[in-house]
């Protein structure tokens, strides 16, 4: 079964020609992505925490974090999408865990996240 899955990933899904820079749970970063609306297109860009970063290859997906108000908005990038063009990362966080669920429970300065300085 994980032959034919792999086979379906080789033939049918393009990898992306895109360099996209390393990153992390715990890191903070701008994904910037088309977006259209009936014939127009627009680029718009989606900021705050990494969660988690899921999958390997072409299947490979990250999870971003980001306060609203005060709601908490999460989205799902997969790493191949046609419509991403660019991430910035605007800063580098000090987690010990690869995926940070527990992030969604703290408020006020306890959501903060360590910088690591360069």
């Amino acid at each position: 079964m994980e032959d034919l899955i792999k086979f379906v990933q080789d033939e049918y899904v393009t990898e992306n020609s895109k360099e996209f820079p390393d990153f992390g749970a715990g890191d903070t970063i701008t994904v910037y992505y088309e977006i259209s609306e009936g014939e127009k297109t627009r680029t718009q860009f989606f900021r705050g925490v990494v969660i988690q970063l899921r999958g390997s290859g072409s299947t490979k997906t990250f999870t971003i974090r980001k306060m609203s108000g005060t709601v908490g908005v999460e989205r799902i990038f997969p790493i191949n999408l046609p419509a991403l063009q660019k991430i910035e990362i605007n800063k580098k966080g000090k987690v010990r865990r690869s995926r940070i669920y527990y992030f969604r429970g703290l408020t006020g300065k306890k959501a903060r996240i360590k910088e690591v300085r360069k």
